[in-house]
């Protein structure tokens, strides 16, 4: 994500999901909920999302966390 406006919880945003984690795939709209840090440039983003989605595992849910920059982009 290149943007000179951080995110913050609240927005909302757009989120990728590939074939590597996911059943599920493409690009998905919701909320973002928190960061969480992981290291001094990048940041386990926790998005709620406006659909059920299925992990690769199995299952459903409508959390997700993003860590990829480039798989997270403002609504």
């Amino acid at each position: 994500m290149i943007e000179d406006t951080p995110l913050t919880p609240g927005d909302r945003v757009r989120v990728l999901l590939d074939s590597d984690y996911w059943r599920t795939t493409g690009w998905f709209e919701g909320t973002l909920l928190r960061i969480d840090p992981y290291s001094a440039h990048r940041g386990f983003h926790w998005v709620e999302l406006d659909v059920e989605v299925e992990p690769a595992a199995g299952g459903r849910t409508r959390t997700v966390s993003i860590l990829n920059p480039n798989h997270i982009l403002r609504a």
